[in-house]
């Protein structure tokens, strides 16, 4: 039997204010943030008591307590607790694959609705004790008497007391995402002003839409906080260019701590819906989720950590039988300055393109004008819709 596509709505998002770690949300685990971000989008599209066939999401850095996040999310809010909740984990792209999926789901006709949703926190991150002290308390739970207990601790060293937090480098190449940047900044020439000024750019945009409502039908607040406490509206290009760099120290190096992203604590969420679903309810339906990409990098090999979103256009572009130019608005993440510049640069590079796309001719450029303009509307819904739900997890 031949089954038909369906449209797959965007109904519209909710997120908390994003905070630098151990700042304003130090006390809150992934759990709480996340059931927030998703109270705020149940009251918002009036919720309560409705059942969403799916709640789709996770986080990065979890505990092991939270195992079960998505599901544990819903139950903590009005959602109708017959709402399944799925966890998984994509690093840097778990509530954009969870979209990916319910989207698929609702174009079949498997669901009507789902919401996708992500949440991280380096604040509440998982300390564990050393993997032999670890076993000798497994043994010391299992044993049957005192004897059995203490013969578990027999040869303990004071050294398996050390915590073992979790590292942030990558466990393959024992480098960082800050020293993967720093690479592909050198491999691809972008010099530190350049990155300075788009970090400036970016930070200015966001203090002009705090400024005129452009956030106001999406962020909820959390914990008292109101606003991103990571944006510094008082950026001083002439300031940021005297500070130290952060990952390579030597004459080369170019990231600093205003042109990289800080780590950061938040949760976002979006309902996804067929339009049926969507208008039965009186719900708006904001723009259509039409087309994704996944894609990977040997980064172990060489290749940069970070500019696996080249590849990932080039191929959606193929599917979609359109080009990089053929788009009214253009939304990156901005993971560091140095990313965003390399993966725009990659796209003009015509033996890039030809030997790693495998393109004639380079992708070309884009108009860095044509970002969503704040004082439309209907591109603010747009906006709203999508602007920071890839930044959680």
């Amino acid at each position: 039997m031949q089954q038909s596509i369906r449209k797959v709505a965007v109904v519209g998002g909710s997120r908390i204010p994003f905070c630098r770690s151990n700042t304003l949300y130090a006390d809150l685990g992934n759990l709480e943030m996340l059931t927030a971000a998703l109270t705020g989008l149940v009251d918002r599209f009036n919720l309560s008591g409705v059942h969403v066939d799916e709640v789709v999401g996770g986080a990065v850095v979890t505990h092991s307590r939270d195992w079960n996040l998505a599901r544990e999310a819903v139950l903590g809010t009005k959602l109708a607790p017959t709402t399944p909740g799925i966890t998984m984990i994509q690093a840097c792209g778990t509530s954009l694959q969870a979209a990916m999926g319910i989207a698929a789901k609702i174009a079949i006709g498997e669901i009507e609705s789902g919401i996708a949703c992500g949440s991280d926190t380096t604040s509440d991150a998982p300390i564990v004790v050393s993997r032999p002290f670890a076993k000798r308390l497994v043994a010391a739970q299992q044993a049957r008497s005192f004897g059995q207990r203490l013969s578990a601790f027999k040869g303990f060293s004071p050294r398996e007391l050390v915590p073992q937090p979790p590292s942030v480098a990558e466990p393959r190449t024992g480098l960082s995402m800050g020293q993967h940047a720093e690479l592909m900044a050198q491999h691809w020439k972008i010099s530190r002003e350049a990155q300075d000024q788009l970090a400036y750019e970016s930070h200015m945009k966001a203090a002009e839409a705090y400024r005129i409502g452009y956030f106001d039908d999406l962020i909820v607040p959390c914990a008292g906080v109101f606003r991103d406490n990571n944006l510094r509206a008082d950026m001083s290009l002439d300031k940021i260019a005297t500070l130290k760099t952060a990952f390579d120290k030597t004459e080369r190096g170019t990231l600093t701590a205003a042109n990289s992203t800080p780590l950061t604590d938040g949760a976002s969420a979006v309902l996804l819906a067929s339009e049926d679903w969507a208008r039965a309810r009186g719900l708006p339906i904001l723009a259509y989720l039409t087309s994704a990409q996944t894609s990977a990098v040997d980064f172990v090999a060489g290749e940069g950590l970070l500019i696996a979103p080249t590849v990932a256009v080039s191929r959606l572009l193929d599917r979609a039988g359109i080009t990089l130019q053929d788009f009214d608005f253009y939304e990156i993440h901005e993971a560091f300055a140095a990313q965003v510049l390399a993966t725009l640069k990659a796209w003009e590079d015509p033996a890039y393109c030809k030997d790693k796309l495998g393109k004639d001719m380079p992708l070309g450029s884009i108009d860095r004008a044509r970002s969503p303009r704040l004082a439309d509307g209907s591109r603010r819904c747009w906006r709203s819709c999508w602007a920071k739900m890839a930044g959680a997890g």
